[in-house]
């Protein structure tokens, strides 16, 4: 089975995820054997952020590398194994919250495809990139 960033890059709906996580030094990580959850935003949920946006973050790889790490949060949590949560810890340190009642969502973003499958954890593509604070 492909890991989180043979299948990212594979889906070719997550070119500036995977650009991100390369510019951010991140890809061994994602790599290792985990494993990882990872809400994953598409090339869409990009898109939505202002203009430049993503440049500068590409330009400042310990932010963008925070901002990723805000994306993943430990060990393999499939949507069921949520159903019970109300928020979790990230990979960078900070919560995120989640709401299960009206579909599935994650701090400001909503999951459009969940529990993809990977060697070392699963994914959750999510429609928003989420950022801290």
């Amino acid at each position: 089975m492909p890991d989180i960033v043979d299948i990212a890059v594979s889906a070719g709906s997550f070119e500036t995820l995977v650009a991100a996580v390369k510019a951010a030094g991140l890809v061994e990580t994602l790599k290792s054997p985990g494993p990882f959850t990872v809400f994953a935003p598409n090339d869409e949920a990009f898109a939505k952020l202002p203009p430049g946006t993503v440049q500068t973050l590409v330009q400042n790889p310990p932010q963008l590398a925070r901002i990723l790490k805000y994306h993943v949060v430990p060990g393999k949590l499939k949507q069921q194994d949520l159903a019970d949560q109300t928020v979790l810890t990230s990979a960078e340190g900070s919560t995120i919250p989640v709401k299960l009642a009206k579909g599935f969502e994650v701090k400001n973003a909503t999951v459009i495809a969940a529990d993809i499958e990977a060697d070392n954890g699963v994914i959750h593509v999510i429609d928003n990139v989420i950022l801290m604070g």
